[in-house]
């Protein structure tokens, strides 16, 4: 069938356009990229009018990613046949690229597709309808990432970003496809290596404070004081600066939940600069004070750590009424103004649009997990907020602000904005801005743009957001 729409394209004198979708890397979220990656490059199959290949960024070869141009000379991209993509992991992916490109595999493989279109064919050409048909051999190849956007360029393609942290969100892969005037998603790299830095979001939107956009109180020290000084000191110094009785930790430059934690005494800093100065990939659950669930860890440890008072904010429960009554509802004391929410916003520069916000049920702890994110069946998103939490006035006034603060920070494409959200007034404290977001079919993107008047459904969400990325380039 495929075979026959491409005949009727080339007889038509139409070409399809070539699309890239580049998943993968080394950091924390490297699986959720996966995930990301090929969900977008499922929906964009279903265009007849684009021919898009999936791309497996590879790990680095143990190249710390702070180095940067030691890491970007040092990247491999494999362009990957359907098959390859369908792994649970990228180590899975990636050594099943090296599997399909030895001889004596490549020989069996040829071998066999050969004795099924045989016998598929003999059996076929009996019906009226057959026109003949052809299984591609096709084999993952690698490139280096200068050879890779050399090739891209060539193909006169797009790139859809959906590498979540490290160089597919720093501005560095941003700013190789803009050098070579390939067109991509998402925004630019001085937005992109803005983003990515908490600090400089935040002095970036510090001057909004009239508008209702506010900021965190931040202090930020570099791991390698904290593993060498005395923690009951830092302890105390942090609670001292921040006003606070419990902390909130995350990396200077690292996205989404990975290294967030709550901290309530010196003992949970021990547990957390312990992981780091062991290079743990996670922190178990309920390894802290109060219970939690896994911490994500990155690795390797950032070179800053991040300190804030952590935002108390009321917990929202879905729980049943009675043992009897099957019905869930919605348990939400409302003894606290401020509650946590998340945003996409898509646009052109200077006229980004801001979806609904997203409260997102935490199971358990203080910080919404990976998993809680962007798999299926763990958390559970309000879009857009019930107005038994919040009125309409406030939420269009949270809108407005968050749209401020995209255009502020010269976002385009799309981008996910965390926030705690005032219920009373609308006015946000901004957490962190996502400049290359989960994708995953459980992301609260999706359901954002499927609660859009008319609701946008993902295939079609996707390829605005490649359309963006052509608009941008003309």
């Amino acid at each position: 069938m495929q075979s026959a729409k491409q005949a009727e394209i080339i007889q038509n004198g139409t070409c399809k356009q070539k699309a890239f979708v580049i998943f993968g890397g080394d950091t924390s979220e490297r699986q959720v990229s996966l995930m990301s990656g090929t969900n977008v490059w499922l929906n964009l199959q279903g265009f007849d009018d684009l021919d898009v290949t999936p791309c497996l960024l590879a790990p680095s070869s143990g190249c710390s990613s702070h180095n940067q141009d030691l890491s970007k000379s040092s990247r491999d991209v494999w362009t990957l046949p359907y098959s390859l993509v369908l792994r649970h992991t990228t180590e899975e992916v990636h050594a099943a690229c090296f599997e399909a490109i030895e001889p004596e595999r490549v020989e069996i493989t040829s071998r066999l597709r050969d004795q099924v279109m045989k016998e598929l064919q003999q059996a076929l050409s009996k019906q009226d309808w057959f026109a003949g048909f052809d299984i591609t051999d096709e084999q993952p190849i690698k490139y280096s990432l200068q050879q890779w956007i050399d090739y891209v360029k060539e193909a006169k393609a797009v790139v859809f970003i959906a590498v979540h942290g490290g160089i597919g969100e720093d501005g560095t892969i941003q700013s190789l496809l803009e050098s070579a005037g390939v067109p991509y998603t998402g925004p630019g790299p001085i937005a992109s290596r803005t983003c990515m830095d908490k600090v400089a979001t935040s002095l970036a939107v510090d001057h909004l404070a009239s508008y209702g956009i506010h900021t965190i109180p931040k202090d930020v020290r570099a791991t390698e004081e904290l593993l060498k000084s005395s923690l009951v000191d830092i302890w105390n110094d942090l609670k001292a600066k921040l006003q606070t009785e419990t902390v909130c930790v995350k990396p200077a430059r690292d996205g989404c939940s990975t290294g967030v934690a709550r901290l309530r005494c010196p003992e949970d800093l021990e547990v957390y600069a312990n992981a780091l100065r062991g290079k743990l990939p996670r922190l178990p659950a309920n390894c802290l004070s109060r219970a939690h669930g896994v911490i994500e860890m990155p690795v390797p440890p950032p070179e800053s750590l991040i300190f804030e008072p952590f935002i108390e904010t009321d917990e929202i429960i879905i729980s049943n009424k009675s043992r009897k009554d099957s019905t869930r509802h919605l348990v939400w004391k409302g003894e606290n103004e401020w509650l946590e929410v998340t945003v996409g916003v898509v646009g052109k520069r200077g006229e980004m649009h801001s979806l609904n916000p997203s409260i997102t049920v935490k199971e358990s702890g203080d910080i919404l997990s990976l998993e809680e994110k962007f798999q299926g069946g763990t958390g559970i998103n309000l879009t857009p907020p019930p107005a038994t939490i919040m009125s309409e006035d406030a939420l269009e006034k949270c809108k407005k602000c968050i749209e401020m603060m995209a255009n502020t920070l010269g976002l385009e494409g799309f981008s996910r904005i965390d926030a705690f959200v005032n219920v009373r007034s609308g006015e946000v404290l901004l957490i962190e801005v996502n400049t290359v977001p989960g994708m995953t079919p459980s992301t609260v993107l999706i359901h954002q743009a499927l609660t859009e008047e008319p609701p946008i459904y993902p295939h079609k969400f996707f390829r605005t957001l490649l359309d963006l990325a052509f608009a941008r380039a003309e």
